[in-house]
């Protein structure tokens, strides 16, 4: 049953617009720093915003690259109800059997057809249902080649809309430019598109006059000292010696980033905060206040 329209103060007059569905959106988690912050953070978070959906990349909670399948229950056990992944979906083995079996899991949509797990989903929330679709840039990717995420937006669009007024998509890209001709694409018949993969917060969250909300970045949740949330002598030696290695997660400062959009019930974008929230304690390796690995 749809709840009593909230409202949304639209200026300094004091000019009032309904609210409808309220999503917290949950910048990438990148290990277990990552993972703490949420824990620390996501009960006071949902209850300040009165989020309806809470919605977090997961593509980097194990390792910082993919997401196992205690990961992906765990996330689910603190409160998140849409887990996004994306070019690194399948990196961890014991997740793919996982996916038909996780309705709150996600991979991009642009994957061949009878790959395991769906790309979108209408989930029901106390202020009606909500899709979220997800779909993987085409720049930058060089181990997955995937299917053209316009023409992919093109052909599920119809049917998300069948279910939903409300349509949300993450749009996974490397490059700023795909990011923003897609928000371009999708101005005024999406909700939002939220930028995910620089793990860099952007300065850019708007709504547009034509009622989608776009965020080039929607950042990460981790350590904020850190290169992309994971150690930054591990990350040097990489970048100095040409040889790839294999990092560690980043532990200090973890925070809490990402966006908070607000929906008419016309599915039109009514605002979009972007949002830093740090956890005011430190993450501890192997101590009380750290998590065992889950993946």
């Amino acid at each position: 049953m749809r709840t009593a329209a909230r409202l949304h103060r639209l200026d300094l007059y004091g000019y009032l617009e309904p609210v409808s569905v309220r999503i917290l959106y949950i910048g990438e988690i990148v290990g277990r720093a990552g993972v703490f912050a949420v824990k620390r953070l996501l009960p006071e978070l949902r209850n300040r915003y009165r989020a309806d959906l809470v919605v977090a990349s997961g593509n980097g909670v194990t390792g910082g690259a993919g997401i196992g399948r205690a990961h992906s229950v765990y996330m689910r056990k603190l409160g998140i109800d849409v887990v996004t992944t994306g070019e690194a979906a399948f990196f961890k083995k014991d997740i793919v059997e996982a996916f038909p079996k996780s309705p709150w899991m996600l991979r991009p949509a642009n994957y061949p057809p009878g790959v395991p797990g769906r790309g979108y989903r209408v989930y029901a929330t106390p202020a009606g249902p909500v899709a979220v679709l997800q779909l993987l840039g085409q720049a930058g990717f060089p181990r997955v080649h995937l299917d053209n995420p316009f023409a992919v937006l093109d052909a599920v669009l119809p049917r998300l809309r069948e279910e939903s007024r409300v349509v949300v998509l993450e749009f996974r890209a490397a490059t700023t430019a795909e990011k923003n001709a897609m928000f371009r694409y999708a101005d005024g018949r999406l909700g939002a598109v939220v930028g995910s993969y620089g793990r860099a917060l952007t300065a850019d969250a708007r709504a547009s006059a034509a009622g989608t909300a776009f965020i080039t970045d929607a950042g990460r949740t981790g350590s904020l000292i850190s290169v992309c949330g994971m150690d930054p002598a591990s990350r040097i030696r990489e970048f100095r010696s040409g040889i790839p290695g294999w990092p560690r997660d980043g532990g200090t400062k973890p925070e809490l980033q990402g966006c908070v959009l607000e929906m008419a019930d016309d599915g039109r974008a009514v605002s979009i905060e972007a949002l830093r929230v740090p956890c005011g304690e430190e993450f501890h390796e192997g101590t009380g206040n750290s998590d065992k690995d889950r993946g």
